[in-house]
């Protein structure tokens, strides 16, 4: 008889604990899945701003939704113009890929395997935020035309000192 109460428990223990993985990855999909509604969510507002503002918000729209780091490299960017009126910029609207960019151009918003939030636009380029969220927002830390690790910040670092 203490065999099948032996049997009992273990087959209930091992049920409890099969319930609460399957519990755990189930939080787990759900919370990432609410990580890229709200990194989709941010770039999609974002380019609605600047649509809204026909790319004339000051301080640049990105620049608002950037991270600390870079908003750094943007600014690194406005002391080498104050200094040199030169530009080290990238010389084209990085939200747009474009130095006239069309705001009312279709774009469809989705994410990478990578994790990086894919802007197509119309005229056929790609661009990719890379983002960091907390529980209540999230703010771009980079923004690459590709895939291959020439970002944005990278570029500012690099020829802005």
């Amino acid at each position: 008889m203490p065999t099948y109460k032996s049997l009992i428990l273990l087959s209930t223990i091992a049920l409890t604990t099969v319930g609460t993985a399957t519990a755990d990855v189930t939080k787990a999909s759900q919370k990432q899945a609410a990580a890229t509604d709200m990194k989709i969510t941010t770039i999609t507002k974002m380019y609605q701003q600047d649509i809204d503002d026909q790319g004339m918000s000051n301080p640049i729209v990105l620049q608002q939704y950037a991270n600390a780091d870079l908003q750094a490299a943007m600014q690194l960017e406005q002391d080498y113009f104050d200094k040199t009126q030169m530009s080290c910029n990238v010389d084209y609207d990085v939200l747009w890929d474009s130095q006239d960019p069309d705001y009312t151009q279709d774009k469809k918003f989705s994410m990478t395997d990578k994790g990086l939030v894919q802007v197509s636009l119309a005229q056929g380029s790609n661009i990719y935020y890379d983002l960091t969220c907390n529980d209540k927002d999230c703010q771009i830390a980079d923004v690459s035309l590709n895939e291959d690790g020439g970002t944005l910040s990278k570029h500012l670092l690099e020829t802005c000192r």
